[in-house]
C-alpha cells in the first residue's frame, strides 16, 4: 500500500485528490496537512511514501520544504503540485530536490501516473515538458528572466507580487527585513526592474502569483 500525504491550504484541493485517489486500491491519503510546518512535523513522524506538496502554502513554500526534507529525509518522494505551469516552475523545483511536478489542471488525469513514478524512484515530468527539454528548448536565451534568480530571490518577489510587504516577508520567512531587503535589490537588477510595481506587473503577466 502506497501512503500518501497531502499538503495544500485548499480543502477543496485536498478532496478533489482524495477522490482521484479514492478507487485506487494500492494507494491511500494517509495524511494532511494544511501548511508547510504541517507538512513537515507530518513527514517526520514517519511512515510515509510519497509527499504530494502544493508549491505555494501559507507559511513555508514548498521550496523551503524541499530544501529541509533534502537534507532530513532525501529518500522521501516529494510530488509538487501547483497552479503554475511547468514551464514557470518545474525545472527550478526539480533542481530544488522534487521528484515531480504536476499542475493543477492536469492533476484529474495525470495524479495516478505521477505518483507511481516518483515512489518507483523515477522523476515525473509531463510529456509535453520532457520533449521541451530533450529538444533544448530551454536554452538561456529562450529562459525568462526569473530563472536567473535564486530560490530565495524567487520566492521574495513572488510575496512581493502577491502584496506583502517586506516586513511581512521578513516575519514569514524569519530573516532580517534588511536580509529581505538585499534580495528585493538583488532581484530587481537581474531582471532589470526598478520598481516594486514592475515587479507586480512582470509576476502577474508571466503567471508566478495565484
Amino acid at each position: 500500500m502506497i501512503k500518501i500525504l497531502i499538503a495544500d491550504d485548499h480543502p477543496i484541493v485536498r478532496q478533489g485528490l482524495r477522490q482521484i485517489l479514492s478507487d485506487i486500491p494500492d494507494m491511500e491519503v494517509a495524511g494532511e496537512a494544511i501548511n508547510g510546518q504541517g507538512a513537515l512535523e507530518q513527514v517526520r513522524a514517519g511512515g510515509w511514501d510519497v509527499l504530494v506538496l502544493d508549491i505555494t502554502m501559507p507559511d513555508r513554500s514548498g521550496f523551503d520544504i524541499l530544501k529541509v526534507l533534502k537534507h532530513e529525509q532525501p529518500d522521501l518522494p516529494v510530488l509538487i503540485l501547483s497552479i503554475h505551469g511547468e514551464d514557470q516552475l518545474a525545472v527550478r523545483v526539480l533542481k530544488a530536490g522534487a521528484s515531480g511536478y504536476l499542475t493543477k489542471e492536469n492533476a484529474p488525469a495525470e495524479l495516478i501516473k505521477a505518483i507511481r513514478q516518483v515512489v518507483g524512484g523515477g522523476k515525473y515530468i509531463s510529456p509535453a515538458l520532457a520533449e521541451s527539454l530533450a529538444f533544448g528548448l530551454d536554452t538561456a536565451s529562450e529562459r525568462p528572466l526569473h530563472d536567473t534568480l535564486s530560490d530565495r530571490e524567487f520566492q521574495v518577489m513572488q510575496m512581493m507580487a502577491s502584496g506583502k510587504t517586506l516586513a511581512e516577508i521578513a516575519e514569514t520567512l524569519s530573516l532580517s527585513a534588511k536580509t529581505i531587503s538585499t534580495y528585493r535589490t538583488r532581484l530587481l537588477e537581474k531582471m532589470k526592474l526598478k520598481t516594486n510595481a514592475e515587479i507586480i506587473r512582470y509576476a502577474l503577466e508571466n503567471g508566478l502569483v495565484e
